[in-house]
């Protein structure tokens, strides 16, 4: 089983229901990702660039972007929570995830991705 799999199927309740909803969110919408473990989590990378991570933590879990400056699509629901560069949405149960304002966010994202500052 690859790492990044085995970090999600064994959290504790509600983490992992959270965990696999957001991974088959971010499989469908976002094409070519491929789940590596990185940090000691899951992360996403798409063309060997890092995308997005899942990370369960401090009572929630949270799906972080890592060029996040550059999205523009529902970034007042995203929380940067003393970083920099980076934002996240964050989810405490699997009904406060917006699948909808998620996809819209991961659509931004992957349309980064062919920018110049990207690379």
């Amino acid at each position: 089983m690859n790492p990044a799999e085995n970090y999600i199927l064994t959290q504790p309740e509600p983490y992992k229901t959270i965990l696999l909803h957001l991974q088959v969110l971010i499989e469908t919408t976002v094409p070519g990702v491929e789940l590596l473990y990185k940090y000691k989590i899951p992360f996403y990378y798409i063309e060997k660039r890092p995308f997005c991570y899942l990370n369960a933590t401090k009572g929630y879990v949270d799906v972080g972007f890592w060029n996040a400056g550059h999205i523009t699509k529902n970034i007042e629901y995203m929380t940067t929570a003393g970083r920099k560069v980076m934002k996240s949405m964050r989810y405490n149960s699997l009904e406060d995830i917006q699948d909808q304002i998620l996809i819209e966010i991961l659509q931004d994202a992957y349309k980064v991705k062919d920018k110049k500052f990207y690379k």
